[in-house]
């Protein structure tokens, strides 16, 4: 009896060291994984003197849609460690398939369309009828997962994820797409590339005459990557004829990255992400694989709000406690719908840098980064892109009519910090402090503490209607 329970005893105490080693254990990798994370970024310059805010730079023409591209030369895209590409894709309009060097984070601005990802390794998980083929018995089309975007998607996608994007409905459809260039995942070097499986981009090259900027990124849409192989390598590899191989090296091909689809006929499955692990809900890795993780989530619709005032508007936030993925890509982003002149509080991001990206309206934004140096100080229109480095406080005054933006987030669990508000640094502090710091009456203090009782989002002050 005595040797049972003293038996019993050593195993319960060996559980239990296990249980401690495999604890500390985890919180050494992660601890690692975020120093890794944020070891590329670390090297960038940050010497903000002035911000602007931008509109694209380069526009290249496809036989259905175009794309945009922001210039990054700019202090403030070096410092963020970013690029910014917007899509417009017509009606039948289908995006060659692509990969790119850097994690991305992409919103849906309009419209709705069809998402497809073809993740390395996993296996070809549904069928849909191909042709005639399921008419004579024989087997339908086996492919990936096919998703549905719609307008306010916010959409996570890892490095290295062939992607393409076909527009089935009958209105335009817009998305834009931060790239985060300085994530430790892109082990290249401080560039954005995209790797191309189909067409031939360089017919879009010489028809705009942007070779120089093209260049410039390494020749990041020269040719697809059929091109550069032998083609009778490709064929014993495929083992097709030679000429099947020519026709996908797309040397010929003149219709740039965004061609027309007539007859694409895609058959979504139905969405079961809804089952993924739910908001606030503990993460550990097993409600999700590498082929089933759930990569996307809406944030127009009000109830996915955060942060609400009926009389300012409403925040929704989305990190990786919402969407898991984030954890691994660390990024996050902020959808912010802004009533007609309310005001967002003075605040700053206190782990991240920010994309903030105009999706209608319009704002004053007043920027100010070290030595109380003000960097920027104007209008934000619709369809501009203004970049915030860490730390660097911000305050936006919607115009008459409303303001309404994503921003992206080089962190997976963005936080911030404001200067007004009930949640404020200046409300947290004594009114002796106060009294001091700024030589006034603690009259005075005690209305820079509660001169708003609202959180966030301010409603338009009466004092200066």
């Amino acid at each position: 009896m005595a040797k049972a329970l003293s038996l019993s005893l050593c195993l319960s105490f060996l559980f239990l060291l296990l249980g401690c080693c495999l604890a500390q254990q985890q919180q050494f990798w992660q601890s690692m994984q975020s120093q890794q994370q944020h070891r590329f970024r670390a090297k960038t310059q940050c010497q903000i003197q002035q911000l602007s805010a931008r509109d694209p730079s380069f526009r290249f023409q496809s036989e259905s849609g175009a794309s945009e591209y922001w210039d990054t030369s700019s202090n403030e895209f070096e410092c963020a460690g970013i690029e910014f590409v917007r899509h417009q894709v017509q009606p039948k309009g289908l995006v060659l398939p692509f990969y790119t060097n850097a994690p991305r984070l992409t919103f849906i601005v309009q419209g709705s369309g069809i998402l497809g990802t073809v993740i390395p390794g996993c296996a070809e998980s549904y069928e849909s009828e191909s042709g005639s083929s399921s008419r004579e018995g024989g087997k339908g089309d086996r492919h990936q997962k096919l998703r549905r975007i719609r307008r306010g998607d916010v959409i996570a996608l890892p490095e290295g994820i062939t992607t393409f994007v076909y527009n089935d409905g009958d209105a335009p459809l817009t998305y834009v797409s931060m790239l985060d260039i300085g994530n430790d995942n892109n082990q290249l070097d401080f560039k954005f590339r995209k790797f191309v499986l189909a067409g031939n981009p360089e017919s879009i090259e010489r028809q705009h005459g942007e070779r120089r900027f093209m260049r410039g990124r390494e020749g990041q849409e020269s040719r697809n990557i059929f091109y550069g192989l032998d083609e009778q390598l490709l064929a014993e590899a495929f083992n097709v004829e030679p000429e099947l191989m020519r026709k996908m090296q797309g040397r010929e091909d003149e219709r740039g990255i965004i061609v027309r689809a007539e007859k694409l006929r895609m058959v979504l499955p139905d969405d079961y992400e809804s089952q993924a692990p739910s908001r606030g809900r503990a993460y550990n890795g097993l409600e999700e694989t590498l082929c089933s993780h759930k990569i996307k989530k809406n944030l127009d619709h009000p109830t996915s709000a955060d942060l609400y005032n009926p009389r300012a508007g409403r925040i929704s936030n989305l990190n990786s406690l919402s969407l898991p993925i984030l954890n691994y890509l660390q990024l996050s982003a902020q959808r912010g719908i802004l009533y007609k002149n309310a005001i967002v509080a003075p605040q700053w991001t206190t782990n991240a840098h920010s994309a903030l990206y105009v999706t209608k309206g319009s704002a004053r934004i007043q920027v100010v980064g070290t030595q109380g140096r003000l960097v920027f100080d104007g209008e934000v229109k619709e369809g501009q892109l203004l970049v915030v480095p860490q730390n660097f406080v911000v305050v936006k005054k919607a115009s008459e009519n409303g303001f309404e933006w994503i921003s992206f987030k080089t962190n997976d669990n963005a936080k911030h910090a404001q200067l007004a508000g009930r949640l404020s640094a200046i409300r947290a502090m004594p009114n002796e402090v106060l009294m001091n710091a700024f030589g006034i009456s603690r009259d005075e203090a005690k209305s820079l503490k509660f001169g708003r009782e609202e959180s966030t989002l301010f409603s338009p002050s009466q004092r200066y209607a």
